[in-house]
């Protein structure tokens, strides 16, 4: 997938109705995973969360929140030891109103309304093997922004 692919996707994955089983599973597939991946992680054999979130090796641990409990739940896996095992490089947890995350390669957050999430997509390329820096980062999102802005005026 390229990047205006996965922004569309998460786009449609902020503004579908939030399912709390299935949204770590979508926020995999909008960045590219494919369905088989997506089987094993579900059947857990290849899931190695120890909190019960989803932990992708090498990639992702996310997890959803009780209503209110994103804060703590971001630390959980933060602190998780499946989380050092698995050399997860990005931390997400939600409970689908509020969405914040932590590349742990950098100490990069990001916290913010969960519709609006969207608006860091490039934060997350790296989950897509898509290699950035934080101005292209930056600057992708202003792009977005200014898009989305002259089509609103």
């Amino acid at each position: 997938m390229n990047a205006i692919e996965i922004e569309e996707a998460v786009s449609t994955l902020a503004l579908a109705t939030f399912d709390r089983d299935e949204f770590p599973y979508a926020f995999l597939m909008a960045f590219g995973n494919k369905e088989t991946t997506i089987k094993r992680l579900k059947s857990g054999t290849s899931n190695k969360s120890d909190v019960g979130g989803v932990l992708q090796t090498n990639n992702l641990h996310i997890a959803v929140a009780h209503t209110g409990g994103v804060t703590q739940c971001l630390k959980s896996l933060k602190d998780s030891p499946a989380t050092a095992k698995g050399k997860v490089k990005f931390i997400v947890a939600t409970d689908g109103e509020t969405f914040e995350a932590e590349d742990l390669e950098t100490g990069e957050t990001r916290a913010c309304d969960f519709q609006d999430f969207p608006n860091n997509f490039g934060f997350f390329l790296p989950l897509a093997g898509i290699s950035t820096v934080k101005q292209i980062r930056e600057s992708s999102f202003g792009r977005r922004c200014r898009s989305v802005c002259a089509f609103q005026g």
